[in-house]
């Protein structure tokens, strides 16, 4: 890896956007040795199962339930050697429980803390993930509940983004069943294409992903292999203890917003 992700002028991009827009960045990790298919396939055997996902996906509706997506008959291990053809994607979790991963982890996102911290304060729980996919894989409409910077690795995909603030695409209570638990596949309606906001990355090239924002993922016509660095800050930690709040208010008749709950969180001494 070269001695810096990022060049000055990309940490000074990702500030004019940082916490609220998504932006289009640069990178210098392409080509990493940890980045590559067989130490990855090297990794999947190292994680614990329930730190990967793989499932069937492409021709997928963008509006599917989790609990709808298909598989394709194939482990993990036959998935990622087969990539080119399987019609899948794989999600290796949490891969900072992998020491070298973890150091990679640390070493990127030790250097975004200048504009990280002033901003949202002390970054916590940071995690890494990395994304597989065959040519033409779809990741359905969803949202993160983490701040995030997807590098892009190999291939190239496209992320349409939608404002984080759309409480039609996102109404309250789904946040509330998210944080108790429930999916973040969110419903898909043709006549919002129009609000979304598309960020192209091929390698080399990386997206800043705001919190809580609604998007959608398309893979072009070679294998995809990206990289998700994630983390969390105070807020966001009450913003998820607030929709489990409301959660509560509203099982006894009540309607309350975000606002309301965040403040009634900090009444309580919890926030």
């Amino acid at each position: 890896m070269h001695s810096q992700p990022f060049t000055p002028e990309t940490i000074a991009a990702l500030a004019t956007a940082y916490p609220l827009a998504p932006r289009h960045l640069q990178h210098r990790i392409a080509g990493h040795p940890l980045l590559q298919l067989d130490a990855l396939a090297a990794l999947a055997h190292r994680l614990r199962p329930e730190s990967i996902e793989f499932n069937a996906a492409t021709d997928l509706p963008l509006g599917i339930r989790n609990d709808e997506t298909p598989y394709t008959g194939l482990d993990v291990h036959q998935t990622i050697a087969q990539i080119e053809s399987a019609g899948s994607w794989v999600l290796l979790k949490t891969i900072d429980q992998d020491p070298a991963y973890a150091q990679l982890m640390r070493d990127v996102l030790a250097t975004i803390e200048p504009v990280v911290e002033p901003r949202t304060g002390k970054m916590m729980r940071l995690e890494g993930f990395i994304f597989i996919s065959s040519p033409g894989a779809v990741t359905p409409l969803h949202f993160d509940p983490d701040y995030n910077i997807l590098f892009q690795a190999r291939g190239s995909k496209t992320m349409t983004f939608f404002p984080a603030g759309d409480t039609e695409m996102i109404p309250d209570p789904f946040f509330e069943q998210y944080f108790n638990g429930g999916p973040r596949n969110l419903s898909w309606r043709e006549e919002w294409a129009d609000r979304g906001q598309p960020i192209r990355v091929t390698p080399g090239e990386a997206i800043y992903v705001p919190i809580l924002g609604p998007h959608w993922v398309k893979v072009d016509d070679e294998v995809s292999v990206s990289l998700s660095l994630t983390w969390r800050s105070e807020w966001s930690f009450h913003h998820a203890d607030a929709c489990r709040f409301n959660s509560r208010l509203r099982k006894l008749g009540l309607s309350p917003s975000r606002r309301a709950a965040i403040r009634a969180e900090r009444m309580l001494g919890r926030g």
